[in-house]
C-alpha cells in the first residue's frame, strides 16, 4: 500500500464551540468532545479500518493537552506509555496495536494568533475596521504579535521533509506491502493542519479552502505510488484482511 499521512484534529473545546481562536491557551475537550473522538476512534481505528494501527511508523502530537487526550481517546493501543502519562494503561484495558513512537512537537503547534488568541471572527473583523484594515485573512495577514505564514511554511515545511526522508523515501514508496509500517498519524489543530495539507501537495497557504471540523480526520498520500506526487486522499477505503 502507498503510504499515508492522517490528520487529525483534536476533539471539541469550550472555545472551538464558541468559534473562538485558540493556540497557546491550553483547554480540555468538552464531554461531547470526548464522546464523539471515542466514536472516532471505534469507527475509524483498527485492523480492518482506515487507520491500521500495526501500520503506523510514527505519531506527531501537538504539545497542547487538547491534542494530547484527542490521542489518548483514539485508543491506537501504543506499546509504550505516551511521553505525557507516568505509566502505560493495562493491557486489559488498552490491548497493544502499535509499536509506533509517540512524539511530542512543536511543529504542529497551533497557528500563534498574538493578539487574535480568544477572539471570534466577527470581534477580528470588527477590531480590523476600527484600524482602517481590510478584511482579515490568516493565510494572507497572519496574526499580529503571533505568526505570519512564512513563520507557519517552515516548520510545516520542515515536518513534512521529516517525513518524506525517514518515513516515506522512494525506497519506502516502491517497496511499500501490506505489511509494511510507514503510515504517520498527526494529532493537532484546525489552522494548522489546513495548513499541513497545502503544503503536503506544495501549494501557497493562500489556495488553501479546506475545511477540518473539530474532531475531523483527513487523509495525505501520493499519487501512482510516487513520492514526487503528493496527494490528499479524497476517500480513503477500509482495510480487509
Amino acid at each position: 500500500m502507498t503510504p499515508r499521512c492522517f490528520v487529525v484534529r483534536h476533539g471539541e473545546t469550550e472555545w472551538s464551540l464558541n468559534g473562538r481562536h485558540t493556540s497557546v491557551t491550553d483547554l480540555c475537550l468538552t464531554a461531547n468532545g470526548e464522546k464523539r473522538i471515542k466514536a472516532t476512534g471505534r469507527a475509524l481505528v483498527g485492523s480492518d479500518r482506515l487507520i491500521v494501527p500495526k501500520k503506523l511508523a510514527h505519531v506527531y502530537v501537538s504539545p497542547r493537552t487538547r491534542a494530547q487526550r484527542t490521542l489518548e481517546l483514539l485508543e491506537i493501543g501504543c506499546r509504550e506509555k505516551l511521553p505525557w502519562q507516568s505509566t502505560r494503561r493495562p493491557e486489559s484495558e488498552e490491548p497493544i496495536r502499535t509499536g509506533a513512537r509517540v512524539e511530542i512537537t512543536e511543529a504542529i503547534r497551533e497557528w500563534d494568533y498574538g493578539e487574535y488568541e480568544g477572539l471570534t471572527s466577527t470581534q477580528i473583523k470588527e477590531l480590523r475596521e476600527k484600524k482602517g484594515e481590510e478584511p482579515w485573512d490568516i493565510w494572507k495577514h497572519g496574526c499580529p504579535g503571533g505568526e505570519s505564514p512564512q513563520d507557519v511554511i517552515k516548520r510545516l515545511d520542515a515536518l513534512i521533509a521529516e517525513i518524506r526522508s525517514k518515513y516515506h523515501h522512494s525506497d519506502c514508496v516502491a517497496n511499500s506491502d501490506e505489511d509494511s509500517k510507514s503510515d504517520i498519524l498527526v494529532v493537532a489543530h484546525g489552522h494548522i493542519l489546513r495548513a499541513f495539507a497545502m503544503r503536503w501537495i506544495g501549494k501557497p497557504l493562500t489556495d488553501t479552502a479546506f475545511i477540518l471540523e473539530a474532531g475531523g480526520v483527513g487523509t495525505l498520500s501520493y499519487e501512482h505510488h510516487n513520492i514526487d506526487e503528493p496527494a490528499i486522499l479524497l476517500g480513503g477505503s477500509f482495510v480487509v484482511e
